[in-house]
C-alpha cells in the first residue's frame, strides 16, 4: 500500500497544524534568558506526535531527532519558528547556489551535502519550536511550504546548471535532473492538494488515526520508501567528487521517485473520486 504522506518530506504537512500538547505552563511562560536546552528537549519528547508509519528511515529515525535537538536550542535562545525556517532556507539555498556555481569535487560535495542536511534538520525544527512556543500560524505554515516548494525545483535545476558548466556529463544526461525537478514539483503539489481535499471532504485528517500509529510493518515501510527520502538525496551529494558514481545514484533516486509518483497519483485520484461519488452519509 502506498503511503499517504510524501516520503521525502514527511513533516511538512503536520508540523505546524496542531500545537495542543501536555507542555507545562511554567515552561512555556519562561523568558528566553531563563530557558534551558534540556527542558525544551524533555518537553518535546513528551509532546512529540508519533511518526507517520509511511515516513522513510532517515527522515523518521535520524532527521526528526536532530530537528528535536535543534528545536530545543532554538527555543532556549528565543528564536521564533519563522526565524528557524529562515535558517533552514539559508543553509539549503546556499548549498544549492554553490552547486550551480562551482564544478563537481569532493570538497563541494561535502559542503553541499552538509548544507542540505542542516537545512533539512532546521526544517524539522521549525515546527517543533512552534509546538514549544504554541505559536503555530497559517503564515508560518505557508512560509514553510513555500521554502519547500522552491527547493524541490531549485535543487535539481542547480545540479543541471553546475554539471553543464563543468561539462561533467554528456548533455543528454542533463534531462535526468530536469526530470527530477518536474517530478518533485508535481509530487509536492499533488500531495499538498490531496491532503487539502481530504480535509475538506472527509472527517478524518490525513495525519490522524491509523496513518500515525506505529505498526509492526513500520521498519519495512520506512526502508521501502528510503530511495524517495530527501535525506538520502542530500547524502548522495557526498559522492559528487566521483561524478559517474554520483550520477548513477542520482538517476536511480529519480527513477524511484518517478515510479512512486505514478503509483501515488493513481491511488490518490481513485481515493478522491470515491470521496466525491460516495453518498453523503458514508464519507467519514
Amino acid at each position: 500500500m502506498l503511503p499517504r504522506i510524501l516520503p521525502t518530506k514527511v513533516t511538512c504537512v503536520v508540523t505546524r497544524v496542531g500545537v495542543e500538547s501536555p507542555l507545562r505552563d511554567q515552561v512555556l511562560r519562561m523568558p528566553a534568558g531563563q530557558r534551558r536546552i534540556r527542558d525544551g528537549w524533555h518537553q518535546l519528547k513528551r509532546a512529540q506526535k508519533p511518526a507517520a508509519r509511511s515516513a522513510p528511515a532517515y527522515s523518521r529515525f535520524v532527521n526528526r531527532r536532530i530537528g528535536r535537538a535543534l528545536a530545543a536550542v532554538c527555543w532556549a535562545v528565543g528564536l521564533t519558528p519563522n526565524a528557524v525556517t529562515a535558517i533552514s532556507a539559508v543553509f539549503t539555498f546556499s548549498a544549492i547556489a554553490l552547486l550551480a556555481i562551482l564544478p563537481p569535487a569532493w570538497q563541494l560535495g561535502l559542503i553541499v551535502g552538509a548544507g542540505l542536511l542542516l537545512g533539512y534538520a532546521f526544517d524539522s525544527a521549525d515546527g517543533q519550536v512552534s509546538r514549544l512556543t504554541q505559536t503555530s500560524s497559517p503564515s508560518g505554515e505557508w512560509l514553510d511550504h513555500v521554502v519547500d516548494a522552491t527547493k524541490v525545483s531549485a535543487l535539481p535545476l542547480a545540479l543541471a546548471i553546475g554539471l553543464y558548466r563543468a561539462e561533467a556529463v554528456p548533455v543528454p544526461w542533463l534531462l535526468v535532473p530536469i526530470a527530477a525537478s518536474i517530478i518533485g514539483a508535481v509530487l509536492f503539489f499533488a500531495m499538498i492538494l490531496t491532503e487539502q481535499l481530504r480535509r475538506q471532504h472527509s472527517s478524518v485528517p490525513v495525519a490522524d488515526g491509523a496513518l500515525t500509529r506505529q505498526s509492526s510493518g513500520g521498519w519495512v515501510r520506512a526502508l521501502a520508501v528510503l530511495p524517495m527520502d530527501y535525506g538520502v538525496l542530500c547524502l548522495s551529494f557526498l559522492l559528487l567528487g566521483a561524478v559517474p558514481l554520483f550520477f548513477t545514484v542520482y538517476t536511480l533516486i529519480t527513477l524511484a521517485t518517478g515510479a512512486f509518483l505514478l503509483l501515488a497519483v493513481l491511488k490518490w485520484f481513485r481515493e478522491l473520486r470515491a470521496i466525491t461519488t460516495a453518498p453523503a452519509g458514508v464519507r467519514s
